[in-house]
């Protein structure tokens, strides 16, 4: 009888355990493997989420990132540079002439008064190498409600983005 109660004791505190764990674990709100580096009508203009792409193309070798309910992002970029393109100087196609990258959250929320508002939230800046690869690691502080994000790679120096979520056909 002693060790069935002791069998159920700990069998019930394992229960317990496992069921805090998951009650207080992040849920994921998004992974991805794909982003579209900023190009044609984006270049410098047409803005996304308020968010102006830079004003030369750029192009990313690849991507894996991932964002948790309690704001952990993380991207890990390889290969985000200039585009091989006519309108990038020579000098500058197949580079990144960053020292950093940072990462923007955008998130639809309702803003309290029946309208729907934009929240961006940009991380401090994560070294980049001229090849274009870099690791971003950080938590942001999401708001209440995080609708719709769009995760963005920005310059380290500048407010464009360089790349976005999202994947364009070859």
């Amino acid at each position: 009888m002693r060790r069935r109660m002791l069998v159920f004791t700990v069998t019930l505190a394992l229960s317990l355990v496992t069921m805090a764990s998951t009650a207080t674990a992040a849920g994921t709100i998004m992974q991805f493997t794909t982003m579209v580096g900023v190009d044609g009508s984006f270049v410098g203009h047409n803005p996304i989420r308020g968010v102006l792409g830079d004003e030369l193309p750029w192009e990313i070798g690849s991507v894996r990132g991932s964002l948790t309910t309690d704001g952990h992002l993380q991207v890990s970029v390889r290969g985000l540079v200039f585009a091989n393109d006519p309108s990038v100087p020579a000098n500058l196609r197949g580079i990144n002439d960053e020292s950093q990258f940072r990462a923007l959250v955008s998130c639809l929320s309702d803003d309290g008064r029946g309208k729907v508002a934009t929240v961006n939230i940009t991380t401090g800046g994560f070294p980049a190498t001229t090849s274009g690869d870099s690791v971003i690691d950080t938590f942001v502080s999401l708001p209440k409600q995080c609708v719709a994000p769009i995760i963005f790679v920005l310059s380290g120096s500048e407010d464009f983005w360089f790349s976005v979520t999202g994947a364009e056909a070859d």
